[in-house]
């Protein structure tokens, strides 16, 4: 309705040359003040954009540096409960394995450690729906690294595992307690767990003990089969951590490329 009456307004007026130059003049400067407000607008909107972008690069190299030697950690971790398994199996064949070795084997088989990606950033990112600001590179890597959570699905495999459950119930408390105070896990430069303590001294507990919880072991015929299960649960998870890592190395060669 406007627009019309616009329309008729101005059809219904006598224009001279002068001041149809003078309507023709404003009515470009309006059109070209709007063209360049939008411009400036879009530009801005672009030069935001482009911050906040190289903002979230900054803080997911962090991010990934940080989980880069977390997951070499928990690999390295892994492969020391590995270890512990495999010296176990070893030992549950031999005729007259030595009690301590065998206890503390069977243990460590046990173990499990938890280092969770650092989430807070890609959240962020994804809940503001800004993936699109990340190099191209980078962005589909990282979706795929988050999508599964390496760390705590290992958790849940061996926090409840038979063979865990198992070795527990036959190892006493007295020589579990013992072997944790002494023969603990021991962390990394970086604060993570990364492996056991060389150092490994059974105080408190006597040798009887000891050869108690290991006839224990031998005995239990379920504790063989659960051990190679175990044994088959901490191949596949290394090579997910292993895998971890390379997606993690991608990611950051990707990020870096992008500064």
């Amino acid at each position: 309705m406007f627009v019309r009456r616009m329309i008729a307004h101005f059809r219904g007026q006598t224009w001279t040359p002068k001041e149809f130059t003078t309507v023709g003049v404003d009515l470009v400067i309006v059109v070209l003040g709007v063209f360049i407000a939008t411009q400036v607008a879009d530009w801005s909107a672009r030069e935001a954009d482009k911050r906040r972008g190289e903002a979230y690069v900054q803080r997911l190299i962090a991010d990934v540096e940080r989980d880069l030697t977390g997951r070499r950690d928990s690999l390295a971790y892994y492969e020391a409960v590995n270890d512990g398994a495999l010296q176990a199996n070893t030992l549950l064949h031999e005729a007259s394995p030595d009690p301590r070795a065998l206890v503390i084997a069977a243990y460590r088989a046990t173990e499990y450690s938890y280092n969770p990606a650092t989430r807070s950033t890609w959240d962020e990112i994804v809940s503001s729906g800004d993936i699109g600001l990340l190099p191209p590179r980078a962005a589909p890597i990282l979706t795929g690294y988050h999508s599964v959570d390496v760390s705590l699905d290992t958790r849940e495999i061996f926090r409840a595992a038979p063979y865990r459950t198992r070795v527990r119930g036959l190892i006493s408390f007295e020589v579990q307690n013992a072997i944790r105070n002494g023969c603990s896990d021991a962390r990394s430069a970086d604060g993570n767990f990364g492996g056991f303590s060389t150092e490994c001294q059974l105080e408190g507990v006597s040798d009887a003990e000891i050869a108690a919880s290991a006839q224990a072991l031998r005995r239990d015929p379920d504790v063989r089969a659960e051990l190679r299960n175990q044994i088959s649960e901490l191949a596949a998870v290394r090579g997910n951590f292993g895998g971890d890592i390379a997606i993690l190395e991608a990611a950051l060669e990707a990020l870096r490329a992008a500064q």
